[in-house]
Protein backbone atom coordinates (compact mmCIF):
# COMPACT_ATOMS: atom_id res chain seq x y z
CA UNK A 1 0.00 0.00 0.00
CA UNK A 2 2.84 2.38 0.82
CA UNK A 3 4.51 1.61 -2.52
CA UNK A 4 1.23 2.15 -4.37
CA UNK A 5 0.66 5.47 -2.59
CA UNK A 6 4.18 6.57 -3.52
CA UNK A 7 3.56 5.76 -7.21
CA UNK A 8 0.32 7.79 -7.14
CA UNK A 9 2.17 10.73 -5.54
CA UNK A 10 4.89 10.70 -8.22
CA UNK A 11 2.32 10.48 -10.99
CA UNK A 12 0.40 13.40 -9.49
CA UNK A 13 3.50 15.55 -9.38
CA UNK A 14 4.39 14.52 -12.96
CA UNK A 15 0.99 15.75 -14.14
CA UNK A 16 1.62 19.11 -12.46
CA UNK A 17 4.87 19.49 -14.40
CA UNK A 18 3.20 18.48 -17.66
CA UNK A 19 0.43 21.06 -17.19
CA UNK A 20 2.52 23.96 -15.93
CA UNK A 21 5.78 23.83 -17.89
CA UNK A 22 4.47 24.33 -21.47
CA UNK A 23 2.24 27.19 -20.28
CA UNK A 24 5.17 28.67 -18.34
CA UNK A 25 7.08 28.84 -21.63
CA UNK A 26 4.19 30.58 -23.41
CA UNK A 27 3.73 32.95 -20.46
CA UNK A 28 7.40 33.90 -20.60
CA UNK A 29 7.24 34.60 -24.34
CA UNK A 30 4.15 36.79 -23.94
CA UNK A 31 5.46 38.54 -20.83
CA UNK A 32 8.76 39.51 -22.45
CA UNK A 33 6.95 41.27 -25.29
CA UNK A 34 3.87 42.89 -23.78
CA UNK A 35 3.59 41.85 -20.13
CA UNK A 36 0.66 39.92 -18.70
CA UNK A 37 2.30 36.49 -18.65
CA UNK A 38 0.78 35.83 -15.23
CA UNK A 39 -2.65 35.68 -16.86
CA UNK A 40 -1.44 32.45 -18.47
CA UNK A 41 0.85 30.96 -15.82
CA UNK A 42 -1.15 31.54 -12.62
CA UNK A 43 -4.27 29.69 -13.89
CA UNK A 44 -1.93 26.88 -14.97
CA UNK A 45 -0.65 26.42 -11.41
CA UNK A 46 -4.18 26.49 -10.02
CA UNK A 47 -5.44 24.05 -12.68
CA UNK A 48 -2.54 21.74 -11.80
CA UNK A 49 -4.01 21.46 -8.30
CA UNK A 50 -1.87 23.76 -6.18
CA UNK A 51 -3.68 25.60 -3.37
CA UNK A 52 -4.15 29.29 -4.22
CA UNK A 53 -1.42 30.65 -1.93
CA UNK A 54 1.07 28.04 -3.14
CA UNK A 55 0.09 28.79 -6.73
CA UNK A 56 0.72 32.51 -6.15
CA UNK A 57 4.07 31.92 -4.46
CA UNK A 58 5.33 29.33 -6.96
CA UNK A 59 4.21 31.52 -9.83
CA UNK A 60 6.24 34.42 -8.37
CA UNK A 61 9.36 32.24 -8.25
CA UNK A 62 8.90 31.18 -11.87
CA UNK A 63 8.12 34.75 -12.96
CA UNK A 64 11.11 36.24 -11.14
CA UNK A 65 13.44 33.76 -12.87
CA UNK A 66 12.06 34.52 -16.32
CA UNK A 67 11.78 38.28 -15.84
CA UNK A 68 15.43 38.40 -14.73
CA UNK A 69 16.49 37.09 -18.15
CA UNK A 70 14.43 39.56 -20.18
CA UNK A 71 15.49 42.41 -17.87
CA UNK A 72 19.18 41.59 -18.36
CA UNK A 73 18.69 41.24 -22.10
CA UNK A 74 16.92 44.61 -22.36
CA UNK A 75 19.64 46.22 -20.22
CA UNK A 76 22.38 44.82 -22.47
CA UNK A 77 20.44 46.06 -25.51
CA UNK A 78 20.52 49.61 -24.11
CA UNK A 79 16.76 49.87 -23.51
CA UNK A 80 17.07 50.98 -19.87
CA UNK A 81 17.48 54.66 -19.08
CA UNK A 82 18.96 54.72 -15.59
CA UNK A 83 16.95 57.72 -14.36
CA UNK A 84 13.64 56.20 -15.50
CA UNK A 85 14.51 52.81 -14.03
CA UNK A 86 15.50 54.18 -10.61
CA UNK A 87 12.43 56.39 -10.19
CA UNK A 88 10.17 53.73 -11.70
CA UNK A 89 11.35 50.99 -9.36
CA UNK A 90 11.15 53.22 -6.28
CA UNK A 91 7.63 54.46 -7.08
CA UNK A 92 6.46 51.02 -8.26
CA UNK A 93 7.50 49.39 -4.97
CA UNK A 94 5.93 52.22 -2.97
CA UNK A 95 2.68 51.94 -4.92
CA UNK A 96 2.62 48.16 -4.55
CA UNK A 97 2.95 48.46 -0.76
CA UNK A 98 0.16 51.04 -0.66
CA UNK A 99 -2.05 48.91 -2.88
CA UNK A 100 -1.63 45.79 -0.78
CA UNK A 101 -2.70 47.72 2.31
CA UNK A 102 -5.61 49.28 0.41
CA UNK A 103 -6.76 45.79 -0.59
CA UNK A 104 -7.43 45.08 3.08
CA UNK A 105 -9.86 48.01 3.27
CA UNK A 106 -11.55 48.36 -0.13
CA UNK A 107 -13.84 46.12 -2.19
CA UNK A 108 -11.93 44.64 -5.13
CA UNK A 109 -15.19 43.87 -6.96
CA UNK A 110 -15.66 47.60 -7.67
CA UNK A 111 -12.23 47.85 -9.29
CA UNK A 112 -12.86 44.71 -11.34
CA UNK A 113 -16.16 46.10 -12.65
CA UNK A 114 -14.54 49.42 -13.61
CA UNK A 115 -11.68 47.60 -15.36
CA UNK A 116 -14.11 45.38 -17.27
CA UNK A 117 -15.96 48.46 -18.55
CA UNK A 118 -12.70 50.20 -19.50
CA UNK A 119 -11.07 47.25 -21.27
CA UNK A 120 -12.98 47.48 -24.59
CA UNK A 121 -11.91 51.12 -24.92
CA UNK A 122 -8.29 50.22 -24.13
CA UNK A 123 -8.39 47.38 -26.67
CA UNK A 124 -9.89 49.69 -29.31
CA UNK A 125 -7.15 52.23 -28.67
CA UNK A 126 -4.41 49.60 -29.05
CA UNK A 127 -6.06 48.20 -32.19
CA UNK A 128 -6.36 51.65 -33.73
CA UNK A 129 -2.80 52.70 -32.90
CA UNK A 130 -0.57 50.95 -35.41
CA UNK A 131 2.72 52.10 -33.86
CA UNK A 132 3.07 53.01 -30.17
CA UNK A 133 6.29 54.85 -31.02
CA UNK A 134 4.19 57.71 -32.45
CA UNK A 135 3.76 58.91 -28.84
CA UNK A 136 7.50 59.09 -28.17
CA UNK A 137 8.76 62.59 -27.41
CA UNK A 138 12.57 62.73 -27.17
CA UNK A 139 12.41 66.52 -26.67
CA UNK A 140 10.33 66.33 -23.47
CA UNK A 141 12.18 68.07 -20.59
CA UNK A 142 13.91 65.48 -18.41
CA UNK A 143 12.29 66.66 -15.18
CA UNK A 144 8.80 66.43 -16.67
CA UNK A 145 9.53 62.99 -18.13
CA UNK A 146 10.78 61.80 -14.72
CA UNK A 147 7.70 63.12 -12.90
CA UNK A 148 5.29 61.48 -15.35
CA UNK A 149 7.21 58.19 -15.20
CA UNK A 150 7.10 58.35 -11.39
CA UNK A 151 3.35 59.00 -11.45
CA UNK A 152 2.69 56.11 -13.84
CA UNK A 153 4.84 53.72 -11.79
CA UNK A 154 3.13 54.77 -8.55
CA UNK A 155 -0.43 54.41 -9.91
CA UNK A 156 0.22 51.06 -11.59
CA UNK A 157 2.15 49.94 -8.50
CA UNK A 158 -0.95 50.60 -6.38
CA UNK A 159 -2.99 48.55 -8.86
CA UNK A 160 -0.38 45.77 -8.72
CA UNK A 161 -0.58 45.56 -4.94
CA UNK A 162 -4.37 45.84 -4.92
CA UNK A 163 -5.25 43.36 -7.69
CA UNK A 164 -2.33 42.72 -10.06
CA UNK A 165 -3.18 40.94 -13.35
CA UNK A 166 -1.91 42.71 -16.47
CA UNK A 167 0.41 45.05 -14.56
CA UNK A 168 3.22 44.80 -17.12
CA UNK A 169 0.85 45.48 -20.00
CA UNK A 170 -0.59 48.59 -18.34
CA UNK A 171 2.89 49.85 -17.49
CA UNK A 172 4.06 49.44 -21.07
CA UNK A 173 0.94 51.10 -22.47
CA UNK A 174 1.04 54.08 -20.07
CA UNK A 175 4.79 54.62 -20.32
CA UNK A 176 4.46 54.94 -24.10
CA UNK A 177 1.24 56.96 -24.31
CA UNK A 178 1.41 59.13 -21.16
CA UNK A 179 5.13 59.28 -20.28
CA UNK A 180 5.97 59.44 -24.01
CA UNK A 181 8.82 56.94 -23.85
CA UNK A 182 9.68 55.06 -27.02
CA UNK A 183 8.55 51.42 -27.03
CA UNK A 184 12.00 50.00 -26.21
CA UNK A 185 12.71 52.40 -23.34
CA UNK A 186 9.21 51.74 -21.97
CA UNK A 187 9.85 47.98 -22.17
CA UNK A 188 13.13 48.36 -20.28
CA UNK A 189 11.52 50.48 -17.55
CA UNK A 190 8.59 48.04 -17.30
CA UNK A 191 10.86 45.03 -16.91
CA UNK A 192 12.91 46.69 -14.15
CA UNK A 193 9.74 47.58 -12.21
CA UNK A 194 8.24 44.12 -12.73
CA UNK A 195 11.39 42.38 -11.54
CA UNK A 196 11.61 44.48 -8.37
CA UNK A 197 7.96 43.93 -7.41
CA UNK A 198 8.23 40.20 -8.22
CA UNK A 199 11.29 39.82 -5.98
CA UNK A 200 9.60 41.74 -3.15
CA UNK A 201 6.50 39.54 -3.34
CA UNK A 202 8.59 36.37 -3.73
CA UNK A 203 10.46 37.18 -0.51
CA UNK A 204 7.18 37.31 1.41
CA UNK A 205 5.99 33.99 -0.06
CA UNK A 206 9.33 32.26 0.67
CA UNK A 207 9.38 33.47 4.28
CA UNK A 208 5.87 32.07 4.73
CA UNK A 209 6.70 28.74 3.06
CA UNK A 210 4.19 29.21 0.23
CA UNK A 211 6.54 28.24 -2.63
CA UNK A 212 6.80 24.70 -3.98
CA UNK A 213 10.45 24.87 -5.07
CA UNK A 214 10.78 21.85 -7.42
CA UNK A 215 7.87 22.88 -9.64
CA UNK A 216 8.77 26.58 -9.39
CA UNK A 217 12.38 26.05 -10.46
CA UNK A 218 11.57 23.73 -13.38
CA UNK A 219 8.73 26.01 -14.53
CA UNK A 220 11.17 28.91 -14.16
CA UNK A 221 13.56 27.26 -16.61
CA UNK A 222 10.75 26.99 -19.17
CA UNK A 223 9.76 30.59 -18.41
CA UNK A 224 13.36 31.70 -18.96
CA UNK A 225 13.34 30.06 -22.38
CA UNK A 226 10.09 31.83 -23.26
CA UNK A 227 11.40 35.18 -21.99
CA UNK A 228 14.63 34.77 -23.95
CA UNK A 229 12.85 34.05 -27.23
CA UNK A 230 10.23 36.72 -26.58
CA UNK A 231 12.85 39.38 -25.85
CA UNK A 232 14.69 38.40 -29.05
CA UNK A 233 11.46 38.76 -31.00
CA UNK A 234 10.80 42.15 -29.40
CA UNK A 235 14.34 43.34 -30.15
CA UNK A 236 13.82 42.56 -33.84
CA UNK A 237 10.24 43.69 -34.35
CA UNK A 238 9.45 46.15 -31.52
CA UNK A 239 6.01 47.75 -31.71
CA UNK A 240 4.90 45.58 -34.63
CA UNK A 241 4.89 42.42 -32.50
CA UNK A 242 3.84 44.21 -29.28
CA UNK A 243 0.37 45.28 -30.47
CA UNK A 244 -1.08 41.85 -31.33
CA UNK A 245 0.39 40.28 -28.19
CA UNK A 246 -0.99 43.13 -26.10
CA UNK A 247 -4.47 42.55 -27.57
CA UNK A 248 -4.24 38.85 -26.65
CA UNK A 249 -3.31 39.82 -23.09
CA UNK A 250 -6.25 42.24 -22.86
CA UNK A 251 -8.65 39.49 -24.00
CA UNK A 252 -7.21 37.10 -21.39
CA UNK A 253 -7.53 39.83 -18.77
CA UNK A 254 -11.18 40.42 -19.69
CA UNK A 255 -11.84 36.69 -19.35
CA UNK A 256 -10.15 36.71 -15.93
CA UNK A 257 -12.27 39.67 -14.79
CA UNK A 258 -15.51 38.01 -15.92
CA UNK A 259 -14.54 34.80 -14.13
CA UNK A 260 -13.67 36.67 -10.92
CA UNK A 261 -16.91 38.66 -10.99
CA UNK A 262 -19.09 35.62 -11.71
CA UNK A 263 -17.45 33.43 -9.08
CA UNK A 264 -16.96 36.22 -6.56
CA UNK A 265 -13.23 35.46 -6.38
Amino acid sequence: MRYYARIRFVKGRSVEFLIVCPLAFIAGFVDAIAGGGGLISLPAFIFAGLPVHNALGTNKLMSAMGTTISTVRYALSGYMVKAFVVVGVACGLTGSALGSNLALLADAQVLKTVMLVALPFIAYFVLKTKDLDVFADPDMPRRRAMLITAGVALVVGVYDGFYGPGTGTFLLLLLTTVAHQDIRTAAGTTKAINLSTNLAALTVFLVNGAVWLPLGIVAGVFNIAGNYLGSRKFTREGSRITRPIMLVVLVLFAARLVFDLVTGA
